[in-house]
């Protein structure tokens, strides 16, 4: 024990902040998730595998893609951002955030009333495999999730700002919907339609997106009043890179509805199984290699503003490497848990030993992802911080394209085991491409070796 003690203090400042903010963001994911887990389990209990969960995944995953894809984007453009501007002046940081408020708000509200006007659309083209009254169902969930459209655009801006001051409280902010959803559930007694999701969604987004405006408010000491218009010089080049990595994002956005487009035509239930095993991974994908991601962006952007680039890519290097050995060890320990934990979080009520046995099978290849997965998301950090935002977009459609391909051609034959084998080749792929970008260090532009000492 002294001498891991003694390694750690031997660590560069700059390692000891990744490690210290990842155990932040991993206790606050726990939590989280410990909370998502309840709200599964009286989902689980309630519904079972049904229609109604199949309406429910359906609907969330299909109107909630473009929203959590343009804040996935925005994310990975602002935060080195906003790192950059920590030096100037109170009023010109104020100027930018109340711009790009009034820039969100704007969207956020078209977004919301986009949703609404192409959802028959969506369930006529999307849902075609769904039974019936599955579509109904999903009609009457988009009165939550429609507005939980332009909701999420505002809550990604203030994680945004938080992670930016190295604050990582918005990671637990991110279950207060789970928590909505589970007693709205539990309190609904014998109601098994749809309104206790319906209820429980919204209002989780509501009390979320106030509860964290407030917090980045307090931590960046501004609320920054929207306002229209693009005067900030902050504004310059992040718009272009916006739209590169935009064009990513909506490409890797797309693996979520095309799974649920295969889910939807493998047969009744199959969209409730997916959601089950994925939701389950998401645990571990979570806690054990987000808490690294979310936490290193901001630090490397910082050693990169001091100029250190070298210093920047070797300390991604080194994470990746470490994660990818965590990752291999969490897959043994997954596969080998994989019946015991789904039984023990699922099986009671409607959700019987045979749905634990299929949702326990598709878990097992979802996590020979781990491994590429918890490697590739320093290395995006590292290439996000370093501005090679059209390299990243480049990347994101590849993925894309093997994602697709994969799913066509496994999905037939392994059903939903088939859905999740094709994100491990997405991710394998992935880790492959940042890792050969990462190995060589950027082209440093004349210029600059010009100026530099």
């Amino acid at each position: 024990m002294k001498r891991i003690l003694r390694k750690l203090e031997g660590l560069h400042a700059d390692h000891r902040r990744i490690a210290r903010g990842a155990a932040r963001v991993a206790f606050f994911l726990l939590l989280g998730k410990f909370a998502g887990a309840a709200k599964e389990m009286a989902v689980a209990y309630r519904y079972g595998i049904s229609d109604v969960v199949d309406a429910y995944q359906f609907t969330m995953t299909m109107a909630s893609w473009l929203p959590v894809t343009l804040v996935g984007a925005l994310s990975v453009v602002l935060i080195p951002v906003l790192v950059r501007m920590r030096n100037d002046s109170a009023s010109g940081q104020a100027r930018f955030l109340g711009e790009l408020q009034g820039a969100l708000l704007l969207l956020g509200l078209g977004l919301a009333g986009l949703t609404w006007l192409v959802w028959p659309w969506v369930l006529h083209w999307g849902g075609r495999g769904l039974a019936p009254e599955v579509r109904d169902m999903s009609a009457t969930l988009l009165l939550a999730f429609a507005p939980a459209a332009f909701l999420t655009l505002i809550t990604g801006l203030s994680a945004a700002r938080l992670r930016a001051r190295e604050r990582h409280i918005n990671t637990l902010l991110d279950s207060v919907p789970a928590l909505a959803i589970l007693a709205w559930v539990m309190l609904a007694a014998d109601d098994c339609s749809v309104a206790p999701l319906l209820w429980g969604t919204l209002i989780g987004y509501l009390i979320q997106c106030a509860w964290q405006l407030k917090l980045a408010a307090r931590a960046d000491g501004m609320w920054g009043r929207p306002c229209l218009g693009l005067t900030s010089p902050a504004w310059s080049g992040m718009l272009a890179a916006a739209g590169v990595m935009i064009v990513g994002q909506v490409a890797m956005s797309f693996v979520g509805p095309i799974d649920q487009y295969t889910a939807a035509n493998l047969g009744q239930n199959a969209n409730a199984t997916l959601g089950y095993a994925a939701r389950l991974l998401s645990l571990v994908l979570g806690v054990g290699a987000a808490s690294v991601g979310r936490a290193a962006l901001p630090v490397l952007a910082d050693v990169q503003r001091q100029g250190d680039e070298t210093r920047a890519r070797a300390m991604a290097l080194k994470w990746s490497v470490a994660m990818l050995g965590a990752g291999a060890v969490a897959t043994a320990v997954g596969w080998a848990l994989a019946p015991w934990g789904v039984a023990l979080l699922f099986e009671r009520g409607a959700f019987t030993a045979q749905d634990t046995l299929e949702v326990a099978q598709a878990l097992r290849w979802g996590l020979l992802q781990l491994p590429f997965y918890f490697g590739v998301l320093v290395l995006v950090q590292l290439l996000a911080s370093q501005g090679r935002y059209r390299i990243m977009a480049l990347i994101a459609v590849a993925n894309f394209g093997i994602k697709a391909l994969l799913n066509l051609l496994l999905a037939p034959s392994m059903g939903v085991s088939g859905i999740m084998l094709a994100t491990v080749g997405m991710y394998a792929l992935s880790f492959t491409c940042y890792l050969c970008v990462a190995w060589r260090p950027p082209a440093v532009p004349q210029e600059k070796k010009r100026v530099q000492p």
